[in-house]
């Protein structure tokens, strides 16, 4: 071989080095995103903890390298498009409320049917995960229906009721307008309130302009939209706190990337997932006082108020149950196993529901 040929082929093999080089460090671009802004706890965290850990970790643990694209705040989805947006891979991943699926996934706002449940977010995850992990359903139809694989459950601090008059008892709001998002309306329909269909987006205005009254909410976001300056009474009523968003990626993304990338994901998905919970246990007492001291008026209702209104609800998660039994989901099954888990961990329910 003379000097010339050789030079040719060790420049060939460099540059074929290079290349492969090049590739491997190639970022892999991930489109992460929710229909609710960065004020909203979950959403935050997806912004603080999960883009920032699944990108250093991989940096760290893989010759990979992962560049994330954000969209909060309905930038790339609306909080009702979430669900289609990962399914369809407008985004690969998104964070969101079942509440906005009552059709798609009419079941997996279980703790809903319960209200009234522990108001530790943290308990609430538990009851929520175990329940999912008993229950394969829960986690298949995201697999099996809309082509995308469940990554996180999201717990949400627990619910009261934000409203612009004073109110001592249930018969106080017989009539009066009161907002809300999916089947918690059936709560204030059962308390004989005129429930209103509405999103954190819009709930400054709604309040506002007297479009309704009040909002059942959990105090971060009566704290973070500033609805205390257009409704400046919060009522701990404590209808519980629920477990009823999710993170979840596209299947087909999932499965073209690296098993080390895949694994760190699901790590941290679940890591993610446990914060949801201690994050918004610590910061209730806080959200509280912040209340407080922007003006609101924050009391507290005696556990008669409660056990009044849990009683109007008595028959409700049986009658859920029964009408998603008939459609072939595991309903009682899933509603039963709720209420059994809640008590293990030392919830007392006002009225104990009876599902058979």
């Amino acid at each position: 071989m003379s000097i010339r040929t050789w030079m040719q082929s060790l420049a060939c093999a460099t540059l074929i080095v290079a290349a492969g080089s090049a590739t491997a460090q190639e970022a892999i671009r991930l489109r992460i995103a929710s229909g609710h802004p960065p004020v909203n706890t979950y959403v935050n965290l997806m912004q603080t903890f999960f883009v920032p850990e699944v990108t250093k970790r991989v940096a760290a643990r893989t010759k990979q390298k992962v560049e994330f694209v954000e969209g909060y705040g309905g930038a790339m989805v609306k909080v009702a498009d979430t669900l289609e947006g990962v399914q369809s891979g407008i985004i690969d991943i998104g964070g969101f409320c079942f509440c906005f699926e009552p059709s798609n996934l009419p079941l997996h706002a279980f703790q809903v049917m319960l209200p009234f449940g522990t108001m530790d977010p943290v308990v609430s995850l538990k009851v929520a995960r175990a329940v999912f992990d008993k229950v394969p359903y829960m986690s298949k139809v995201f697999e099996d229906k809309f082509r995308q694989k469940l990554i996180a459950l999201i717990a949400d601090n627990g619910y009261n009721l934000g409203t612009t008059m004073e109110w001592n008892n249930v018969s106080d709001l017989k009539g009066v307008k009161l907002a809300g998002a999916g089947l918690n309306l059936k709560w204030l329909e059962f308390a004989g309130a005129v429930p209103v269909q509405g999103s954190l987006v819009e709930a400054y205005t709604g309040l506002q302009t007297g479009v309704y009254n009040g909002w059942i909410m959990f105090p971060s976001g009566y704290v973070n939209f500033k609805l205390y300056e257009v409704g400046k009474y919060y009522t701990e009523i404590g209808f519980g706190a629920i477990t009823w968003h999710a993170l979840t990626m596209n299947r087909a993304r999932f499965a073209k990337l690296p098993k080390e990338v895949q694994d760190i994901i699901i790590q941290v998905g679940r890591e993610y997932e446990v914060l949801t919970g201690t994050v918004n246990e610590e910061n209730y007492p806080k959200q509280m006082e912040q209340l407080r001291k922007a003006g609101a008026i924050v009391k507290q209702l005696p556990d008669s108020v409660r056990v009044e209104w849990a009683n109007s609800l008595k028959g409700w998660p049986q009658e859920k149950a029964t009408e998603l039994d008939k459609a072939g989901l595991p309903a009682s099954q899933v509603l039963k196993l709720a209420l059994e888990e809640a008590e293990k961990l030392g919830h007392k329910w006002p009225v104990r529901y009876q599902v058979k």
